[in-house]
């Protein structure tokens, strides 16, 4: 497992460093100090996941995150010290598949990784084939690829496998407490703003506005609607 850490503060690539070091000694982590720097890396180097600090010195991290988006699909954590539920609105909002608040617990850091990439995994490995669902929407489950009107679009791994988790309980209301334990697992938020958030994004993507694929019944959780 290759991470990249886009982190200008030495300190806490130490820290990261040395937490892989002892605890996941097989792990390969890579740094970058600058945005720019970062970009190229996740280009060149391929790396399973990011780690990613927004106050960089040549940029923020939110533009960073959003460059990542139009390229590559890798799942990102944010590790910042803003705390502030619009920061984490707008992390999520951008694609970000984690947000972990500064000060941290370096063993949460690694636990909340290994969370990410299996959801990851768990995503790549569905045993159903390429399905069409209505007229719009196909999916290769195996290959985690999503068609919308024959036009390819780009999931991050949360979103696949929350639209992988609709889909496969199509026409039956999924509640939140069954999308924050299948998609998120247990070191989820308490709340459901981020399913709100990912719902948001993928619904954008898919182009269902106004809603027609995924529909929210208000109080219980979301229904993916077969065509």
């Amino acid at each position: 497992m290759k991470a990249l850490i886009i982190e200008d503060d030495k300190s806490i690539v130490d820290v990261v460093s040395i937490a892989f070091e002892f605890r996941w000694p097989e792990a390969c982590l890579i740094s970058a100090a600058t945005g720019q720097d970062g970009l190229d890396l996740v280009k060149a180097e391929s790396p399973d996941i990011v780690i990613l600090d927004i106050n960089l010195p040549d940029t923020n991290g939110f533009s960073v995150l959003k460059e990542i988006r139009t390229f590559s699909s890798v799942p990102v954590i944010i590790l910042t010290v803003r705390s502030d539920d619009e920061d984490i609105f707008r992390g999520l909002e951008t694609g970000a598949d984690d947000y972990i608040v500064k000060p941290f617990n370096y063993m949460t850091l690694l636990a909340r990784i290994k969370a990410v990439l299996r959801r990851s995994e768990k995503s790549s490995f569905v045993d159903t084939h390429g399905t069409s669902f209505g007229p719009h929407l196909k999916i290769d489950f195996v290959g985690q690829r999503v068609w919308v009107d024959n036009r390819a679009i780009k999931l991050t791994p949360i979103e696949f496998h929350l639209l992988t988790q609709l889909v496969k309980n199509s026409d039956r209301v999924v509640s939140y407490k069954e999308i924050m334990k299948e998609v998120w697992g247990k070191t989820a938020w308490k709340n459901t703003k981020n399913i709100w958030i990912s719902i948001r994004r993928l619904r954008k993507k898919l182009n269902d506005n106004p809603p027609n694929m995924i529909l929210n019944k208000h109080g219980s959780g979301y229904m993916f609607r077969s065509q």
